[in-house]
C-alpha cells in the first residue's frame, strides 16, 4: 500500500487523526496546566492570556506518532508525518529553551500631552509600549525623569536561540526531506541537482510564515486548516488522489487543536505546534507536486512575513510586530482580525480554485 486508497480509506484516515487530535490536545493541556508550563504575551493587549498552557503542540507529535504507526506502508503519509514529527521535535526545543527567561523589559505610557519618540516608534499621548530596543532603554530613563512617561508593568522575554542555529536547524529539516527522494519535480520543472535546494527554501518559508503568523486565538490552526482543506478540494477535483490523505492529516490535526484553541483559546501551540504545522504544509505542497496553489492557499500568512521584513528593513514602520498585532494595537478585535485572515485564506482558495477550473 504505497499510496492507493479509496475515499472511504481517506475519510478513516481524517477520523482517526481527528479523533486523536482532540484527545490528545486535551490530554497535553492537563499536563501543561498541572506542570504551569504556560505562556506570558509581550504585547500588552494580550496580557489577559497569561498562564494558559503553550507548547500545546506536542499532542500534534502524539497524533502523528499514531498516524505513522497506522500508516507506515503508505509511503507519501510516512514522508510527510515523519518530516512533520523532525519539525515538531526542531520546534520543542525552541520552546524548552524558551522556557527560561531573558530579561524583563519595562512597558510605559506616554502621560504627556504630545507625541514622544521612543526607540523607533513614535508614541501618542496615553499610549502604552514595551521598551525593547537598546536605543529604546537608552532613551526611557530621561523620559522617565522628565516626567513624560510612566512604568505601568514589566514582561518577562523568554530565551531564544540565535537566529543562525534556528535557520539551520530548518535547513536540516529541509535537507531531511530532500534526501528521501520525494521531490523530483515540482509545478512541472524537473528538478534534478536543485531539489534539496528548492526543498530548503520552502521548508524554511513555510515554517516561519506559520510561526509568524501564530499570535492569536485559533489564527494559525484556522488559516492552515482552510489552506489544507482545499488542497484536499484540489485533490478531488484535479487529481491524483493522492494529494488528498497528507492534507487530510494536516487538516484533522488543525480542526482537532481548534476545539481548544478558538477563541478565548485554553491553549496555544507554541513553536513545537508551528513548526509541525509549517513543516508538514510545505512537505505536503512538494510531495503531492502543488506549488502553485498551495502558495496560493498560505498567501495571507506569506503577505504578513513580507510586511514583517519591510518593517525590519525599516522601509515601513509598525509599532507592533507582525501585522495582526499592529491591527489589534489600532483597535481591531482579536476576533476580526482571525475572521478576518480566515476569510481571506478562504477567498484565496476559491480563486485558486475557480482560476484552475477556468483560466488554467
Amino acid at each position: 500500500m504505497r499510496g492507493n486508497m479509496n475515499n472511504t480509506d481517506m475519510l478513516i484516515l481524517f477520523l482517526i487523526t481527528l479523533f486523536a487530535a482532540i484527545f490528545f490536545t486535551w490530554y497535553v493541556k492537563r499536563i501543561l496546566l498541572k506542570a504551569r508550563i504556560a505562556d506570558n504575551p509581550i504585547v500588552s493587549e494580550h496580557r489577559h492570556k497569561s498562564g494558559t498552557p503553550t507548547m500545546g503542540g506536542i499532542a500534534f507529535l502524539f497524533t502523528i506518532s499514531l498516524v505513522i504507526a497506522l500508516y507506515y506502508q503508505n509511503t507519501p503519509i510516512l514522508i510527510v508525518s515523519f518530516i512533520m514529527l523532525a519539525g515538531g521535535i526542531v520546534g520543542l526545543v525552541d520552546d524548552l529553551i524558551g522556557l527560561k527567561v531573558k530579561e524583563i523589559q519595562k512597558i510605559v505610557v506616554n502621560t504627556s500631552n504630545e507625541t514622544i519618540t521612543l526607540g523607533r516608534l513614535d508614541v501618542e499621548p496615553n499610549e502604552e509600549v514595551r521598551v525593547a530596543t537598546p536605543k529604546a532603554k537608552a532613551e526611557v530613563d530621561g523620559l522617565l525623569k522628565e516626567g513624560k512617561v510612566e512604568v505601568i508593568g514589566e514582561v518577562p522575554i523568554k530565551t531564544e536561540p540565535e537566529e543562525l542555529e534556528k535557520i539551520i536547524c530548518q535547513i536540516v529539516l529541509g535537507i531531511f526531506l530532500g534526501l528521501t527522494g520525494a521531490v523530483t519535480t515540482l509545478g512541472g520543472f524537473t528538478l534534478g541537482w536543485m531539489a534539496i535546494p528548492v526543498v530548503v527554501i520552502a521548508i524554511l518559508g513555510c515554517i516561519n510564515s506559520v510561526n509568524l503568523i501564530d499570535g492569536m486565538d485559533g489564527l494559525a490552526a484556522g488559516i492552515v486548516g482552510i489552506a489544507s482543506i482545499f488542497c484536499c478540494v484540489y485533490g478531488y477535483l484535479f487529481g491524483p488522489a493522492t494529494i488528498i490523505p497528507p492534507f487530510s492529516i494536516l487538516a484533522a490535526l488543525c480542526l482537532g487543536f481548534l476545539v481548544f484553541n478558538k477563541y478565548p483559546a485554553s491553549i496555544f501551540m507554541g513553536d513545537t505546534g508551528s513548526f509541525v504545522l509549517g513543516t508538514g504544509y510545505a512537505a505536503a505542497v512538494l510531495v503531492c507536486d502543488i506549488p502553485y496553489f498551495g502558495v496560493l492557499a498560505l498567501g495571507v500568512p506569506i503577505i504578513s512575513v513580507v510586511v514583517s521584513l519591510l518593517h525590519r528593513a525599516h522601509i515601513i514602520k509598525l509599532p507592533v510586530e507582525p501585522l495582526h498585532h499592529t491591527l489589534n494595537h489600532y483597535g481591531m478585535s482579536e476576533t476580526k482580525i482571525v475572521l478576518s485572515y480566515w476569510g481571506a485564506t478562504l477567498l484565496l482558495c476559491i480563486i485558486g480554485i475557480l482560476a484552475k477550473m477556468y483560466v488554467f
